[in-house]
C-alpha cells in the first residue's frame, strides 16, 4: 500500500531523490507527523475548511456512513467498506474529502523513479523508501531497492526498525543508506510514547551494525519524552559505544502535522508547540561530537 510519491526531494538522503511513502507502521508515536501512514488500509481524510455548503455528493454516495449535520458532515469511519472508498475517491469536487492510500504498483513506481535518473546522476541522489514503515512491506521494499540498483540508482530507507529481523534482511544487499530512528533506549518510556518495544529496535540496530550497514542515526527530540540531557546521553552512548555509529542527526520536534489528526478525526497527544531550546540542541551536538560522532541538526 502506497500513500504518497514525492519527486525532487532534498531532505531524505543525499542529492535529489524520489521518496516512496509506503503505508503501515507498527508504532503509534504520539508525535507522528504522518498519522495517515499508520494504518495499512485506505482511510478517509476530511478537511471541513474545503467543504461546500449545501453540497451532498458524499452523503449521496455513501449515505449509510456520511451525514450532513448543521452544515458539517459526520463520518462513521467503521461503516465504510472498500467499495465505498472506491466511490469516495472521485466524488468530492473540492478535495475536502479524500481517500489516502492506493495499491502499490511496482512497475508504475519504478516508471516514475526512472524519469528523474539524470537528476540522480548529477546530484548523487536516488530513491528513498519511507513511510509509515517500509520494512512492513518487505517483499515490495526489497524489489524496489533491487530494481533501483539494477539501474545504478542510489538507494535509501527511512525506518523505525520496529519490525522482525526477517523483514529487514532481504533488503540489505540492495541498500546503500539506512536512515534509522533511535527514539529512546529506555523500555518504559519507549512503550509509553510509541506503544512499541525498545528491545526490538535496539536488537535490530545491533544486527545492522554487525552487518556493516551504512547507517545515519536520527533522534527526534520530543518534549517530555527524550528532549532532556539524560535521555540524549543514553541514546548517544548507545549509538557510539554499542553500534560504532559515525553520524547522528537530531531532529527538533515540530507541529507541522497536527492538522492531519483533524482530517482523520484523531486526538493529538503530544505538545502543541515546537521544541524551543537552543541550549539543549547545542548540548546534544557537543555531546555527540565528544563521542566521536558527526552530529547535525535537521528540520
Amino acid at each position: 500500500m502506497l500513500f504518497n510519491l514525492q519527486r525532487y526531494s532534498t531532505h531524505d538522503g543525499p542529492g535529489i531523490r524520489t521518496v516512496v511513502f509506503l503505508k503501515g507502521c507498527s508504532l503509534a508515536c504520539r508525535w507522528c507527523q504522518n498519522p495517515e501512514s499508520r494504518s495499512r488500509a485506505r482511510e478517509v481524510l476530511y478537511d471541513a475548511r474545503l467543504c461546500l455548503d449545501g453540497c451532498q455528493l458524499c452523503e449521496q454516495c455513501v449515505p449509510h456512513a456520511i451525514q450532513r449535520v448543521n452544515s458539517r458532515i459526520t463520518i462513521d469511519r467503521h461503516a465504510i467498506s472498500e467499495r465505498d472508498l472506491d466511490r469516495l475517491e472521485t466524488c468530492c469536487p473540492t478535495g475536502a474529502l479524500s481517500v489516502c492510500g492506493s495499491a502499490l504498483d511496482l512497475d508504475e513506481v519504478m516508471g516514475t523513479v526512472l524519469r528523474d535518473l539524470p537528476f540522480y546522476q548529477r546530484t548523487g541522489g536516488g530513491i528513498t523508501l519511507s513511510g509509515g514503515e517500509p520494512f512492513m512491506q518487505p517483499e515490495a521494499c526489497a524489489e524496489l531497492l533491487q530494481r533501483s540498483h539494477h539501474h545504478q540508482i542510489h538507494t535509501a530507507v527511512e525506518s523505525c526498525l520496529h519490525v522482525p529481523w526477517h523483514n529487514i534482511e532481504p533488503s540489505l544487499e540492495f541498500l546503500d543508506l539506512l536512515l534509522a530512528d533511535l527514539k529512546h533506549v529506555n523500555a518504559n518510556s519507549f512503550k509509553q510514547w510509541t506503544d512499541g518495544s525498545a528491545k526490538r529496535v535496539m536488537d535490530n540496530f545491533r544486527r545492522l551494525a554487525a552487518h556493516g550497514v551504512n547507517m545515519t542515526i536520527r533522534v527526534p527530540l520530543i518534549p517530555d519524552f527524550n528532549a532532556d540531557e539524560m535521555s540524549i546521553r543514553t541514546i548517544t552512548d548507545f549509538a557510539a559505544d554499542d553500534l560504532g555509529a559515525k553520524e547522528i542527526h537530531f531532529l527538533p520536534y515540530h507541529t507541522l502535522g497536527i492538522n492531519k489528526y483533524r482530517l482523520l478525526d484523531m486526538p493529538y497527544l503530544a505538545a502543541d508547540k515546537p521544541l524551543d531550546n537552543p541550549e539543549l540542541l547545542d548540548f546534544a551536538q557537543q555531546y555527540a561530537r565528544g563521542k566521536g560522532l558527526t552530529a547535525l541538526l535537521r528540520g
